[in-house]
């Protein structure tokens, strides 16, 4: 724009004497004789005035449309942490119940495991007793 500008500066300086001359415009009402160069310059004015204008309300539409995608995306992107967070809440939640149901179930192995150990103690010892008892059967027999 700038470029453009700078182009047309020296356009008309190099022209200026075609630009200076005068010119007669018709209206409606009546005629006004004013130098072209004047009138092109209020033109290009208004030209570039209206672009400017475009310009800036385009700018504020896309600034505008900017900040409401941005809250939504923070809308979203906070909606999608909660949703985590409460997947991470509830997968705790499952690994605890499930270590616990664990724990029980261990325990409870455990205990049938004591209890067939103290029944196998006590077999053994019975078994134990039993020979003992032949033995000094068996040894008092011998020695009669």
């Amino acid at each position: 724009m700038i470029v453009a500008g700078l182009l047309a500066a020296v356009f008309i300086v190099i022209n200026w004497s075609v630009f200076a001359q005068p010119a007669s415009f018709y209206f409606v009402v009546g005629t006004i004789s004013v130098p072209i160069g004047v009138v092109m310059l209020g033109l290009i004015a208004l030209v570039t005035l209206g672009y400017a204008i475009f310009l800036g309300i385009w700018q504020s539409r896309v600034l505008m449309d900017y900040r409401r995608q941005s809250k939504e995306l923070q809308t979203q992107r906070s909606l999608a942490d909660d949703a985590e967070a409460s997947r991470f809440t509830a997968l705790s939640a499952l690994l605890r119940a499930e270590m616990a149901k664990q724990d029980a179930r261990l325990e409870a192995a455990f205990a049938t495991l004591r209890s067939e150990l103290k029944d196998t103690e006590h077999s053994i010892a019975a078994t134990l007793g039993e020979m003992d008892d032949r033995q000094r059967r068996l040894s008092g027999e011998t020695v009669l």
